[in-house]
């Protein structure tokens, strides 16, 4: 499996500098650019488009917080969502339930003030996660990065779904 730090030629490590991503990204693309295999073999073309995959998928998952964390697991040989493994802590599975209920009656009321308050929180608990996985990773704390892993996806996803619902009221 190609690194995706290496791909980049950048350190592996969650604090990531996007602005070096980017243009390491932009750098790797251009190598890639359909124009310059137009005249080549299907085979070189085939390797171009296989490439250009793999360095868009790269970017993807480095440019994510959730994504790199994970993959950061994945180079330590740990699976943030083994199915296996459904230990959680138990006030964050309650907070889970209640923000799932809280996000169903704003939408039920169609408050957008709430929404807007709901989203702007969800914001705040992405952000704040962020900070703790980075934290964690200083420490080689995997364990804990596991956890905070999980949450950061929930809060991901509910921060995804409140504003896709704000979208629809639009």
């Amino acid at each position: 499996m190609q690194n995706y730090f290496e791909l980049f030629s950048l350190e592996t490590d969650f604090a990531l500098d996007l602005s070096a991503l980017k243009k390491a990204y932009q750098t790797q693309i251009n190598k890639y650019h359909p124009d310059k295999f137009a005249t080549k073999s299907n085979n070189e073309k085939a390797t171009a488009l296989q490439n250009t995959a793999l360095i868009n998928t790269a970017f993807d998952t480095l440019e994510s917080p959730l994504l790199r964390a994970t993959y950061l697991l994945e180079l330590q040989g740990i699976n943030a969502f083994d199915e296996k493994d459904t230990q959680m802590n138990m006030d964050f599975l309650i907070g889970q339930i209640e923000l799932r209920e809280a996000l169903e009656t704003i939408k039920i009321k169609k408050d957008e003030t709430a929404l807007d308050d709901f989203i702007k929180n969800t914001d705040v608990a992405i952000k704040q996660n962020i900070e703790q996985i980075q934290s964690f990773f200083k420490k080689n704390n995997y364990g804990k990065i596991k956890f905070s892993v999980r949450e950061l996806k929930f809060y991901t996803q509910l921060n995804t779904q409140a504003k896709q619902l704000m979208d629809e009221w639009l």
